[in-house]
């Protein structure tokens, strides 16, 4: 029988109801006993590593999560985290940074209603979940409401439904229906996985709104050593006159060897700088990153990566051109 490791950290799935909301409170023990058939899937150890509403996750949350894979890799042949739901999407895509092309699987999953509710859907999360951390789909996923998404994929698209998860600019990987997992597509995997310990968490977010001043760009530049900004469309940004953005990147990134990152706030197909005159020149003059057909989640997690590892502005781009766990199809990959 295979040997699954269950980490718990917390989140909707642990939760009980208090006087000021829910607040997680349940081990992960108490998770697994709450899994009907378990027993006979699979032999489950658990690991408590924190408790926390998943909106405090912050990136050494990913490096705990990380290491303790890392340190009892070669005891089990799966691994499940149970995991807040808000933040899910930036754990799956930081934990593919951290640990590349594991022929074993590495489960996220979690739930829109405590496990102590009658109309949870905990109970099958978590069961389809170990049905996939026995199974031979290797690599970093997300297992909700049935759906297998690519952890550098995902993307949490409703707040209160069941289906909470979608998966952005790439297939699924696969379901499980009625207890049985059909897999689509199975990513490939290395013989051994390759462990990282290190990221930079000092990486910023820029959404444009009309109207928004370039001196929030200047500021988040100041403070942080990377910036994503999320543009309209394919990706632009204002350059009528006395708008001060194109200035304000080339002192930047040519002065200041800033990396920034173009992406768009529409979900779906990516972005194209070069389709329209106020993206153009930020490609062609300034060389700007772009984000293509990436998820945010993904790019900020694949940043805080990159930087744990170099400053150089040349290894930057490289890197991050480079594709990791499918996180990127683009013409320069």
């Amino acid at each position: 029988m295979k040997k699954v490791l269950l980490l718990g950290t917390g989140g909707t799935i642990a939760s009980e109801v208090t006087g000021s909301g829910l607040i997680p409170v349940l081990t992960p023990d108490e998770l697994a006993r709450c899994v009907p058939g378990l027993d006979g899937l699979c032999e489950v150890t658990c690991r408590q590593l924190f408790s926390i509403d998943s909106t405090n996750i912050i990136p050494a949350h990913w490096l705990m999560i990380a290491n303790a894979i890392r340190e009892e890799y070669a005891q089990y042949d799966g691994f499940v985290i149970a995991h807040g739901t808000d933040t899910m999407a930036y754990t799956a895509a930081a934990l593919s940074y951290l640990i590349q092309g594991s022929p074993k699987p590495i489960v996220l999953t979690g739930a829109q209603k405590p496990i102590v509710f009658e109309d949870t859907d905990s109970r099958t999360n978590l069961a389809d979940a170990f049905r996939c951390a026995v199974s031979d789909l290797g690599g970093v996923v997300i297992v909700f409401n049935g759906r297998i998404i690519l952890g550098t994929r995902a993307r949490k698209t409703r707040t209160t439904s069941f289906q909470a998860f979608s998966s952005i600019n790439y297939p699924l990987l696969g379901v499980v229906q009625n207890g049985r997992l059909l897999e689509y597509i199975r990513p490939e995997a290395a013989e051994q996985p390759l462990f990282y310990d290190k990221l930079n968490p000092n990486v910023g977010l820029l959404k444009l709104i009309p109207g928004t001043d370039c001196g929030l760009l200047s500021y988040l530049l100041e403070q942080k050593d990377a910036v994503i900004i999320e543009s309209y469309g394919v990706g632009g940004l204002p350059s009528y006159k006395g708008s001060g953005f194109f200035e304000v990147l080339r002192q930047a990134v040519q002065e200041k060897e800033k990396t920034v990152v173009m992406t768009t706030q529409v979900q779906n197909e990516g972005s194209n700088l070069a389709v329209y005159d106020v993206g153009f020149h930020l490609k062609q003059d300034l060389e700007l990153l772009e984000a293509y057909d990436m998820t945010t989640e993904a790019v900020a997690a694949k940043l805080m990566w990159i930087l744990g590892q170099t400053g150089n502005p040349d290894a930057i781009r490289t890197l991050f051109y480079r594709p990791i766990a499918h996180d990127i199809l683009s013409p320069e990959g």
